[in-house]
C-alpha cells in the first residue's frame, strides 16, 4: 500500500507492479482480497498474515507502547470473511491496549507491531495465535482462524517524556534510553 491510492507488489518473477485505484475504498478492498488470497494459498497458516490498508503517520509502534484502536473481527469461513464476532467501530469507546502486556491475543501483539497512528491493517490470525482449541463460548468456535481490521487512533509511546521546551521527545531517538520506567499515560486504566 502506498499513499494516494497506489498499491505495489512483486510477482513470482520478481517483477514490480503498481496499480492506481480510483478511490481509497477500492485500494483498501483490493488489499483485503490480496491478504485473503495469501491465506487461501498457504498450505498451513502458522503465523499472522498482515496487510496494510492505510499506512498512517509518525513512528511505528513497538512493544510497551499504548494504543487506542477501533477494530472489527470476523470468523474466517469458506475461504473468506464470515460472520462478525466482535467490533467497536460504531461504539463510543476505543479499545485501549499496551503492546506486549499479554492482555490481547498473541496475533494482535505480533500483527500490530510497526503500525502508525491513523494506520489501518488487515490481520488473518490462525487459531494458535488467537483463542486456540477453547475458542470463546457463544462467539468464537474452537480452532477458528480469525480476521481483523484494526485502526490505530491514538498512540502513547512507552519511552516518551517531555523536553524542556515542552515538546514531546522520544528516548528511542536519543543514544541512551532512560532507565526510569514511565506510566502508559492513560490515567483511567
Amino acid at each position: 500500500v502506498q499513499p494516494n491510492n497506489y498499491s505495489t507488489f512483486y510477482d513470482d518473477q520478481r517483477q514490480n507492479w503498481s496499480i492506481m485505484f480510483e478511490s481509497e475504498n477500492a485500494a483498501v478492498d483490493f488489499s483485503k482480497q490480496v491478504c485473503i488470497a495469501k491465506c487461501n494459498s498457504s498450505p498451513a497458516l502458522d503465523s499472522v498474515l498482515c496487510q496494510d490498508l492505510l499506512l498512517g503517520e509518525g513512528q511505528g509502534v513497538e512493544g510497551g507502547d499504548s494504543l487506542e484502536v477501533a477494530y472489527t473481527g470476523w470468523l474466517f469461513q469458506n475461504n473468506g470473511l464470515g460472520q462478525v464476532f466482535d467490533s467497536n467501530v460504531n461504539k463510543d469507546k476505543l479499545l485501549r491496549l499496551k503492546l506486549g502486556s499479554g492482555k490481547v491475543i498473541k496475533g494482535w501483539e505480533e500483527g500490530m507491531l510497526g503500525m502508525k497512528k491513523g494506520g489501518r491493517r488487515f490481520l488473518v490470525v490462525p487459531p494458535a495465535w488467537a483463542y486456540g482449541a477453547q475458542g470463546v463460548a457463544g462467539r468464537v468456535p474452537p480452532d477458528s482462524t480469525l480476521v481483523f481490521e484494526v485502526e490505530v487512533r491514538r498512540v502513547k509511546l512507552a519511552k516518551e517524556c517531555s523536553g524542556s521546551d515542552g515538546l514531546s521527545v522520544s528516548s528511542r531517538d536519543s543514544p541512551a534510553p532512560s532507565p526510569v520506567p514511565s506510566s502508559d499515560g492513560f490515567s483511567s486504566d
